[in-house]
């Protein structure tokens, strides 16, 4: 009945006001063309050719044994988190879903890789937030920071759970026997999975793009509907009462109640909330940049909708969903204030270009190419980043993970020299 009647409320207030809900909706295609589409069709596509060709097996076999002590979950995982954490919402939620179709991992490993993967992706976070709404890199090294490692504490705190705890490993990335190259393992198992998929290139890659194509049609539909549905609430002062709301509890947390406005916009869309996060430059930096976080993290209700539509075919539950993101929210902006002192030890609370590092206070060239719509945006600038950003990631879960088997391992001995 609530689902119903907010639709039927929408649908009355395109009716009454049209022309708004046709400005925002050709506002929400431009988006969808000139942003998404560039950003994310090329990695849907990509993840197709990855599953059909067995890669995503080959990384799960090498990567099992430092996922399982950090995360409690399959070797899999560490691929999904690299894809997520270099290309942004929704490509976690799109490779879990396909996994989870294939048995590879069970519901609630499903559930908890998408709550740890819906992130931004760091060309998003880097250049149109930081360069293009904040107007520097002052608020990036934080921002990233706060935003990522409030992603990885999510997924290491859920393994904590009494479902969690239960998981059984899946044949396909269990660890191999003592005494096995887990190279040669790994080789076996994309090997194995190339033949069980069985489909010619030529058709693997046609059905990749017809998926893709599909989707992208649908986060589009999603993305317009939000844009007008948010144009429209706002036009009617339904959100007034929302916006006041939260301007008296930010009040009482000590914070600008100007802030309201991006806590509202992102509460539905990402980018209208991270702009508005930024626009007023009278309240102090840090406590933007933590707006900011909050509004990354919890992606918007547009970008929960791309998730859902995703994972649909699957027994995902988006109540724990939507949970995880509320929680990665606040903490991203705990680890904001947390952080600031740490990079910023001689500014205080809203630093300026003299106390900052030369790296931050300065703009690089490929900051001004950006600001202009080249840049990052350029197929040979995010050719070169990417793979860099996709080995980074993939280092820091081996370096944990073999940090977290040293200290069990540890644990272990200091366990048996006691008894």
């Amino acid at each position: 009945m609530a689902l119903g009647g907010t639709s039927i409320l929408i649908g009355c207030l395109a009716l009454v006001d049209s022309q708004s809900a046709l400005n925002a909706s050709l506002r929400g295609v431009a988006v969808w063309w000139e942003v998404l589409f560039p950003a994310l069709f090329p990695f849907f596509v990509l993840s197709e050719l990855l599953l059909g060709f067995g890669i995503v097996h080959f990384a799960g076999t090498l990567l099992d044994p430092f996922m399982r002590p950090l995360f409690r979950l399959p070797g899999v995982g560490g691929f999904i988190v690299a894809m997520g954490f270099v290309s942004g919402y929704p490509i976690g939620a799109r490779l879990t879903s396909r996994l989870m179709e294939q048995n590879l991992v069970s519901r609630d490993e499903g559930e908890r890789l998408v709550a740890m993967t819906t992130t931004s992706d760091p060309i998003f976070l880097i250049g149109a937030v930081c360069i293009g709404f904040f107007g520097s890199l002052q608020a990036a090294p934080v921002l990233a920071a706060a935003h990522y490692s409030g992603a990885l504490l999510i997924g290491a705190a859920s393994r904590f759970g009494k479902s969690a705890a239960q998981a059984t490993e899946h044949p396909a990335t269990s660890a191999s026997a003592p005494g096995v190259n887990r190279f040669r393992a790994a080789i076996v198992a994309m090997h194995r999975a190339r033949l069980a998929d069985g489909r010619p290139l030529g058709i693997l890659l046609q059905q990749a793009l017809q998926s893709s194509l599909a989707l992208m049609v649908i986060v589009g539909g999603l993305v317009v509907f939000f844009s007008a549905t948010l144009e429209l609430l706002v036009k009617s002062g339904i959100l007034s009462l929302f916006k006041d709301t939260v301007a008296q509890l930010l009040d009482l947390a000590r914070l600008s109640p100007n802030l309201s406005s991006a806590f509202v916009d992102g509460t539905f869309e990402v980018t209208l909330g991270a702009k508005a996060a930024a626009a007023d430059t009278g309240i102090p930096l840090t406590d933007r940049v933590a707006a900011a976080a909050f509004v990354l993290s919890w992606a918007g209700l547009s970008v929960h909708a791309q998730v859902a539509g995703l994972m649909s075919g699957t027994t995902w539950r988006y109540g724990l969903f939507a949970r995880a993101r509320l929680i990665h929210g606040f903490l991203a902006m705990l680890l904001v204030y947390l952080l600031w002192p740490i990079f910023y030890p001689k500014a205080g609370s809203d630093p300026s270009a003299a106390f900052l590092p030369e790296w931050a206070a300065a703009k690089p060239a490929w900051a001004s190419a950006f600001a202009e719509g080249a840049g990052l945006h350029s197929v040979w600038t995010v050719a070169a980043y990417l793979p860099l950003l996709f080995a980074a990631v993939l280092s820091s879960i081996v370096a944990l993970g073999a940090l977290a088997i040293g200290v069990r391992r540890f644990l272990r001995g200091s366990g048996k020299t006691r008894a």
